[in-house]
């Protein structure tokens, strides 16, 4: 009698630390493409015609053409919270499991955000360059004013995880706490005093606007060039989430002309391309999509990635599934 062969899995990317070794120690087929940047089409094309289960990055497109690509696939397990890469109702459809990385790397995505809040209204960027070139010469009571943080007025766009542990953070800076939201969030409110309102309400009144809203159709440009207007001209604007949350052109016109006075993004709209422009502004504070980039939350995203896939392919419910609606149809 010949063995069937086991499950496959293939893994678009290199890896942080404790890697695949996981899937191949549940005898697991792992295709590994080991390798610090984004495969081609062609690749992932190829890559997942035999398999029984993908780990991709938020950078891969997962769409109808792939899945039908994967007669086999049975899981996704997507290394990121969001999943705006990924066609989820097409995966749906084809009885695919679609997985995320929630919770685990809340934290520091939080700690980022406010590193972020911090040095763009302080102008810490401006001033390391400052002092990397030379160009300081002595303390001066007119150099890089920045604005005050301690006691302003904090919007979080989205009172998710990330959203409620960046509120949490606020206490400590007396701020008062609001946010926008389509559903309240009772328990944030409770614990941090935030309080709910209109997106509107929110761009006028906050003195730091911060997003951690999820991208799809209805919120794709969330902060246009009428929402940037609606904003203080005091204010800073701070992106964690995903780039599409906001016109990034609109936002270049903005910081140029003075409608706002500072941002501090991580997220891009075209990543890694930036919009003409933004690179040359002085009152941008830029940072390379490392919001969950610490070596405990990557290595969570890794085994919470490996411990979804197990779990499919053992037959068993994952951790965190996206549309636990397949489950329940497999198990009708």
């Amino acid at each position: 009698m010949i063995d069937a062969a086991p499950p496959s899995v293939f893994v678009t990317r290199a890896l942080p630390p404790p890697g695949v070794a996981s899937l191949r120690e549940a005898g697991l087929a792992v295709e590994h493409r080991d390798v610090d940047g984004a495969p081609s089409r062609a690749e992932m094309l190829a890559g997942v015609a035999g398999a029984d289960a993908l780990l991709c990055l938020l950078t891969e497109r997962i769409d109808a053409e792939l899945l039908d690509a994967a007669p086999r696939l049975r899981v996704v397990a997507n290394f990121a919270v969001g999943f705006d890469n990924i066609d989820v109702p097409a995966a749906t459809a084809r009885g695919i499991v679609v997985t995320t990385t929630p919770d685990v790397l809340t934290e520091a995505t939080a700690d980022l955000a406010w590193a972020l809040i911090l040095g763009a209204a302080r102008r810490v960027g401006e001033g390391d360059a400052l002092v990397r070139s030379g160009g300081w010469t002595a303390f001066s009571p007119m150099l890089l004013l920045g604005a005050p943080v301690a006691g302003r007025t904090l919007g979080i766009v989205g009172m998710g995880a990330i959203g409620s542990a960046v509120a949490r953070r606020a206490r400590g800076f007396a701020m008062t706490v609001i946010y926008a939201s389509p559903r309240p969030n009772v328990a944030a409110e409770a614990e941090t005093g935030a309080e709910r309102v209109p997106l509107d309400e929110l761009l006028a009144r906050s003195d730091i606007v911060s997003l951690h809203a999820p991208l799809h159709t209805d919120s794709r440009h969330l902060i246009d060039a009428d929402a940037l207007a609606a904003m203080k001209s005091s204010a800073v604007l701070v992106n964690t989430a995903r780039g599409a949350l906001v016109d990034e052109a609109a936002l270049v016109a903005a910081l140029r002309d003075g409608t706002i006075a500072a941002a501090g993004l991580d997220v891009y709209e075209d990543e890694p391309a930036l919009s003409p422009g933004l690179a040359e502004l002085p009152n941008t504070l830029l940072l390379p999509h490392i919001g969950s980039a610490t070596t405990e939350a990557r290595a969570a995203m890794v085994r919470l990635c490996c411990d979804n896939i197990t779990a499919v392919l053992d037959g068993r419910r994952p951790l965190t599934p996206r549309n636990p609606e397949v489950l329940s149809d497999r198990s009708a």
